[in-house]
């Protein structure tokens, strides 16, 4: 499908079919009009895109375009000083990280964020926070419905340890494993939320090529499997190109692109961008 063809499929019926045949639905959630400063920095400059119900969206753009700025307005740890937020039809008001989390929106980090101490499945453990509902004394006793849940959180989490292929670490200390792995590990981690948006900031960043397919296949399996929508950083335009659905592009914090690989490819504001050519 090309991208007008799938531009207009979008417009006339709410969601589009993938040349692989994933249907893509409706808006999930939209970013109005966002603008974020830090002090007289200017980080997002009035940026508007939306986030479709199964898509796999990109943002990208070159060091220092706002990108994680983006992510951490999303994820509720920035709120910004100008425009809306909408989530399923809803705008949102300024929300706390937790809170965000609770709507069923979950991250990585590009910086690994990980309890070094603690095993690979005490990490994973720490994801179904949100799906707890049993009181801190019932919890403690480990009776009742605390018990109910922890059995019923850790099977959850088993297979999640499965999806991701972790089980011969599953009771190793994150501190003695290998970078890949580490992500890999904080990927479970936030699919152990059951999100139904998952943000990924730089996933793949120091990974060798090897690593890299292997995290370009388990984010196509948590599109593919779950219905997970994905919203991801990467700076590695072969894996954006390849896993994405439609691509944002953010350049000084100004939006200089949107739209389907192929066409963001082809855009010379973007070219002009990521070869340095100078800004007037």
């Amino acid at each position: 499908m090309t991208g007008d063809m799938q531009m207009n499929a979008m417009t006339d019926q709410g969601g589009y079919v993938t040349e692989d045949g994933r249907k893509i639905g409706g808006v999930m959630m939209e970013m109005k009009n966002i603008t974020l400063r830090f002090g007289g920095v200017v980080a997002i400059k009035d940026i508007s895109f939306d986030i479709r119900e199964g898509e796999i969206r990109a943002i990208i753009g070159p060091n220092g375009a706002g990108k994680s700025s983006m992510l951490n307005v999303i994820s509720g740890f920035y709120n910004p000083q100008e425009g809306e937020v909408w989530f399923h039809g809803k705008r949102r008001a300024p929300m706390k990280p937790y809170q965000v989390a609770q709507q069923g929106i979950a991250r990585t980090f590009q910086n690994i964020a990980l309890f070094e101490g603690m095993t690979v499945l005490d990490n994973v453990m720490t994801g179904r926070l949100t799906q707890m509902k049993a009181g801190m004394a019932a919890q403690a006793l480990w009776w009742g419905k605390a018990e109910r849940e922890e059995v019923e959180n850790r099977e959850f989490v088993e297979k999640i340890i499965d999806f991701l292929e972790i089980q011969n670490i599953r009771k190793t200390p994150v501190a003695r494993l290998p970078y890949g792995l580490k992500k890999r590990v904080e990927l479970a981690r936030a699919l152990a939320a059951e999100p139904k948006l998952l943000l990924l900031d730089e996933p793949m960043a120091g990974m060798n090529v090897e690593e890299k397919e292997d995290m370009s296949r388990f984010i196509l399996d948590v599109n593919d499997e779950f219905g997970t929508t994905i919203a991801l950083i990467e700076h590695d335009m072969g894996v954006v190109m390849d896993l994405s659905d439609r691509v944002v592009v953010m350049d000084y914090g100004k939006k200089i692109g949107d739209g389907p690989p192929d066409e963001v490819r082809n855009n010379q504001d973007v070219i002009d961008a990521y070869l340095g050519v100078a800004h007037d």
